[in-house]
């Protein structure tokens, strides 16, 4: 159930740059920074999150996958929302 709602997660905050990337004209590069911005964000803060998932809840990989979903999901739509701010 975590595994698929951390999935889940990962997807919005795909979506949320997505569609920062579609507000802001929907050009390929608008597409290919936002795609580039996401994966960024997921090395980085995965990296993070897994190595204090391997210290402080090793073995449960479902709990990482899902905090850096929501992580992203949060990435994800404060991009979306920031775009109309611009």
């Amino acid at each position: 159930m975590k595994t698929a709602l951390g999935i889940i997660l990962l997807v919005v905050g795909l979506l949320g740059h997505l569609l920062a990337a579609q507000a802001i004209g929907g050009s390929a590069m608008a597409y290919r920074h936002h795609i580039f911005g996401f994966f960024l964000i997921l090395v980085v803060t995965g990296a993070i999150i897994a190595v204090l998932g391997w210290r402080f809840w090793r073995g449960r990989r479902d709990i990482t996958l899902l905090i850096i979903g929501a992580v992203q999901a949060l990435f994800g739509v404060a991009i979306y929302v920031e775009r109309f701010r611009v």
